[in-house]
């Protein structure tokens, strides 16, 4: 199967339009049931933990049950990083990478920036994200997703709608 990097380039910034919409049934249809979605913390040496199952994990998700539950409870204003207004975002992504591409299973990188805003205050949050998107089927879906978020140090509960 031959995917253009135009395909790939529309389907990462289909997710993030879907996160700014608020299209949240639309958003978790880009992953697969299985995914591992994780976002590591720095540790007091300034280096990322390495394992979600032994070290701290901001966010750690072994499939799409625990997405499906922060989507539930974002609806339900029963997350603690949700309130009302809920914040105003914009989801950019840059630098996108193949790392790897084996069949109908491609392995990216890429820059993100997100801009939440929310209560007369914007705040910025930054990184980088891995990603394995198998395009084999109707449509894409993340397999897999590793978001390293660069600032760190942050004022609030940070929820899937700031990455």
């Amino acid at each position: 199967m031959n995917i253009s990097f135009e395909q790939i380039q529309a389907f990462i910034h289909r997710e993030a339009r879907l996160l700014d919409d608020r299209q949240w049934d639309e958003w978790l249809a880009c992953y697969h049931e299985e995914v591992t979605y994780w976002l590591p913390c720095w540790d007091d040496e300034d280096k990322l933990t390495e394992d979600p199952q032994s070290e701290l994990s901001l966010i750690y998700y072994p499939n799409r049950e625990g997405l499906e539950d922060r989507v539930y409870r974002i609806r339900t204003e029963r997350a603690g990083s949700a309130s009302l207004p809920e914040p105003r975002t914009t989801h950019l992504r840059s630098n996108l990478e193949v790392l790897e591409t084996q069949g109908a299973v491609v392995k990216v990188r890429f820059n993100w920036q997100t801009n939440s805003h929310r209560y007369h205050s914007t705040n910025v949050f930054f990184g980088t994200a891995f990603c394995t998107v198998d395009f084999s089927g109707e449509q894409p879906l993340i397999t897999e997703k590793k978001v390293i978020l660069n600032n760190d140090y942050i004022n609030q509960v940070i929820d899937i709608y700031h990455l």
